[in-house]
């Protein structure tokens, strides 16, 4: 393999999702807009945006994935994806509607989950308040 190359790799929290070598360049997304990393691009650390990932390779070609939020690190030629959830598609069109469907929607779940546990944690509080004084 070429030493001008890079290697990528997308972790899950709980397994490896995938793991490329060979890999020419990566378009990701952050909350300032995309951007791109090539092999000698200066080393970062970038928040990443539920989004599309693309990266294209020699054998695989331009190879699409969507990502839930996350933080993408690159060292010198390796290139550290950490997200929630990720999945690999070969259509943009219907790739980009799973991503809003699946990721964003689970997200609103997750703000009405925090949003009632927030309530009940209050309503816990002013209740221990209000036995203290009794």
């Amino acid at each position: 393999m070429p030493t001008d190359l890079m290697t990528l790799k997308v972790l899950l929290p709980f397994q490896v999702f995938a793991e490329k070598t060979g890999v020419s360049r990566i378009v990701a997304e952050t909350c300032e807009g995309s951007f791109g990393l090539l092999p000698h691009r200066l080393d970062c650390v970038a928040a990443l945006v539920p989004g599309i990932l693309t990266y294209q390779t020699a054998a695989g070609g331009e190879v699409l994935m969507a990502v839930d939020e996350g933080v993408l690190v690159k060292t010198g030629l390796d290139v550290l994806v950490s997200v929630r959830r990720a999945k690999v598609g070969s259509d943009l069109a219907h790739l980009r509607v799973e991503l809003e469907q699946e990721f964003l929607t689970l997200d609103e779940q997750e703000q009405n989950v925090r949003s009632v546990t927030e309530k009940m944690e209050a309503g816990l509080l002013l209740r221990f308040a209000t036995v203290q004084h009794e």
